[in-house]
């Protein structure tokens, strides 16, 4: 389509109708009678039809300026409403929000956030797909989710990161295990010892990898899920021990008196959980905010192990 009217002429042509006079039509639109004639003149012209009447008598409204006129209400409405849509969503952190977390921390960190925030912005639409990292990451890039909390992001130029907390993880050991009397095991007892962990796509299972391959430990491949439930029912039956970070372990270690949980000598125990948005994002105001309330949320668990920086909106992009 080679042209559109613009808003302000079709605002003209509506007011024009209204007053059927050249003179106070300007004067309501705040321009000179020379530039609204002209202006209108231009429309008629470039779409090639009379649409108002002129005579010694007055003006008046053709007969295609009749049916074009409900049309050129309609769209001026439909600007007004956009314009009043968007400036809502501004007040409600943009009206909707697809929020992506990972399911080793979202179930425990949620109960704690999402009161607050749909007491803070009570319109707000939030959709929240709960998914493996990798998968999240993904999901976050294609842009069918506009931000993620995970762990330890891959490091990506292609996103804003800010540090939401960093959180303890524990060594599970069944009671009766040799390593069960020690408060700390050193690094080397690991030695032969059989890890299991969550499947590909957690960061847990790369830390598992990891720490075993450092420990020489063996590192067990028999479950490939995603439920940190089945691996600490696994432990306790003796299938080998595993890695569990601290909100989980408030939440749910309670019903597990036969598990105790230990830290690793030599061992950096711990992970970072970050919120990530796509890099230059015009809606990094709505994300600051978000960060805001989820910090607040991290405090109020009040879990052992669960850390809150002293400036939780730090930058760690890249």
């Amino acid at each position: 389509m080679s042209f559109r009217p613009s808003p302000r002429q079709l605002e003209y042509f509506v007011t024009l109708s209204e007053t059927l006079h050249f003179g106070r039509a300007a004067d309501i639109c705040s321009v000179s009678q020379p530039t609204l004639s002209s202006q209108f003149k231009l429309l008629e012209d470039q779409l090639g039809s009379t649409l108002i009447e002129r005579g010694t008598g007055g003006i008046s409204l053709t007969a295609a300026g009749e049916k074009l006129l409900p049309i050129a209400r309609r769209t001026l409405e439909n600007l007004d409403e956009i314009v009043a849509t968007a400036q809502a969503g501004r007040a409600n952190l943009g009206g909707l929000i697809r929020l992506g977390v990972s399911p080793t921390f979202g179930p425990y960190f949620m109960p704690f956030f999402l009161p607050n925030l749909k007491q803070k912005f009570p319109e707000l639409e939030l959709y929240i797909r709960e998914d493996r990292p990798n998968l999240l990451e993904e999901g976050l890039m294609a842009g069918k989710l506009d931000c993620i909390i995970t762990p330890d992001p891959v490091p990506s130029g292609s996103f804003a990161q800010r540090l939401l907390c960093r959180e303890s993880v524990w060594l599970a050991v069944p009671r009766g295990h040799p390593l069960s009397g020690l408060e700390v095991i050193p690094f080397e007892l690991l030695r032969g010892e059989k890890l299991l962990s969550l499947s590909q796509g957690f960061r847990l299972h790369d830390d598992v990898q990891a720490l075993a391959r450092a420990a020489g430990a063996e590192f067990l491949r028999d479950y490939e899920g995603t439920s940190l439930d089945a691996l600490r029912q696994m432990v306790s039956i003796g299938m080998g021990l595993a890695l569990f970070p601290a909100a989980y372990v408030a939440s749910e270690f309670a019903k597990q008196p036969d598990l105790l949980l230990k830290k690793i000598e030599g061992a950096a125990m711990r992970r970072v959980i970050y919120l990530l948005w796509r890099q230059g994002s015009s809606r990094t105001a709505h994300f600051e905010t978000l960060l805001d309330l989820a910090t607040q949320a991290v405090a109020h668990m009040n879990i052992d192990g669960l850390e809150v920086p002293d400036s939780a909106t730090t930058v760690a992009e890249g």
